[in-house]
């Protein structure tokens, strides 16, 4: 997992303890019902050349960014699912322009790895799944 502090700084936060067993469960849970929809939709990002660094926003309630995919009743989620990329997340102030470089050193194969941003209670941060293999 990639944190990001108040600073705009991410970091290599692995061992948060924000994101608990429990909560990494559902966001599991959840990403399975998904996970064949957002590979589709970060090739698709990166063949139509939108950006390298395509990101899916997991959230519990509406935000500003990114593209709705999925409502929570159109696949029985418990988030809705929104597309973006990195470059929104620098446009926004999210990621600041200073840990771009991070950000890419830590982004994983999207070919592999789905890149959730997901946006729980007071949870809100990088998560990086691995898509299942065919």
């Amino acid at each position: 997992m990639i944190n990001h502090s108040n600073e705009n700084t991410i970091m290599d936060d692995a061992n948060s303890p924000e994101l608990d067993k429990k909560q990494m469960g559902l966001v599991t849970e959840d990403f399975l019902k998904v996970c064949d929809h957002l590979k589709e939709g970060s090739y698709q990002i990166r063949s139509r050349k939108f950006s390298e660094y395509p990101v899916f926003v997991a959230t519990i309630a509406d935000v500003p960014v990114g593209n709705t995919l999925f409502f929570k009743d159109d696949l029985g989620t418990r988030y809705e699912y929104k597309a973006t990329f990195l470059e929104e997340f620098i446009e926004r102030g999210i990621v600041g322009p200073e840990s771009e470089g991070l950000f890419k050193e830590h982004y994983k194969n999207p070919e592999e790895y789905c890149c959730l941003f997901v946006m729980d209670g007071k949870f809100a941060g990088f998560v990086y799944i691995p898509f299942p293999e065919d």
